[in-house]
């Protein structure tokens, strides 16, 4: 398949790459092996209470579960949305990007992990896994680790691909670091407007049981959606948690696939 962004600007380029993953990963440039989170939890061998975390038990084997994820942050927007997930108890999974965001922003890093929030991988400065070298590959998934592990005392086990592109050398270096790769079933497409209240509409409209919500924190029209979106989704009936919670009391596997 071209690749899309040969022609923009690197700005434009990253701006647009997660989003335009949506198309070309979700429906399809290659067969991706994924697993759903319903199918994690069924497969569980010893079913167990799902996992507690600092905003109380979810089992979503009963309840109708539904994941916030946010990729490519913390950025100066972070601080903001962290306050609203606080205000409103809702847990979200950040998968952070190393240059530029984990780098500059460390104690947010550790304010998400220390208000209960899960801590994922976006790769360290968004390079497109299946396009380079299988060395710079397991260099971008390993710098995160890294960085992770010292400011919050713990490696990463999650981590989302940019694009949303993987292949079997991508899953193979990331069983061997300990990293579950996780993909999206609702996307925003938030790098293509700053109108919030189009970013609350497209989520609304695709979110379903077991859904993963992809957001971005560094773009200024995210951030001012969230309260929205939160609030109409539990009117629905849908309970917030981190994509570990969304799988308990099953467990995502390194180098497998999830959406």
């Amino acid at each position: 398949m071209r690749n899309p962004l040969v022609r923009l600007r690197p700005r434009t380029a990253f701006l647009g790459i997660t989003a335009l993953a949506a198309t070309a990963t979700l429906t399809g440039c290659a067969q991706l092996d994924t697993t759903s989170p319903s199918t994690v939890r069924k497969g569980a061998v010893n079913a167990k209470a799902a996992q507690q975390g600092k905003f109380g038990t979810v089992d979503c084997r009963k309840a109708k579960c539904i994941a916030l994820t946010f990729d490519a942050g913390p950025s100066e927007n972070t601080p903001r949305l962290l306050k609203i997930l606080k205000d409103k108890k809702v847990p979200a999974t950040f998968f952070t990007l190393g240059k530029n965001h984990i780098v500059k922003y460390p104690e947010l890093v550790k304010q998400m992990d220390a208000e209960g929030h899960e801590v994922a991988s976006h790769t360290w400065s968004h390079k497109i896994l299946t396009k380079i070298d299988p060395k710079e590959a397991r260099a971008e998934l390993e710098r995160p680790n890294k960085a992770i592990e010292k400011l919050i005392g713990k490696k990463p086990t999650l981590m989302r691909p940019p694009q949303g592109r993987t292949n079997a050398t991508v899953n193979k270096i990331s069983r061997d670091l300990g990293l579950a790769e996780i993909l999206w079933t609702v996307t925003a497409k938030d790098y293509t407007t700053n109108d919030s209240a189009l970013i609350e509409k497209r989520v609304l409209e695709q979110s379903s049981r077991d859904g993963i919500i992809l957001l971005h924190d560094i773009y200024k029209g995210t951030v001012p959606a969230v309260p929205g979106i939160i609030d109409e989704l539990k009117k629905r009936g849908y309970v917030f948690v981190t994509v570990p919670q969304l799988l308990a009391p099953g467990k995502a596997e390194a180098g497998k696939v999830y959406r």
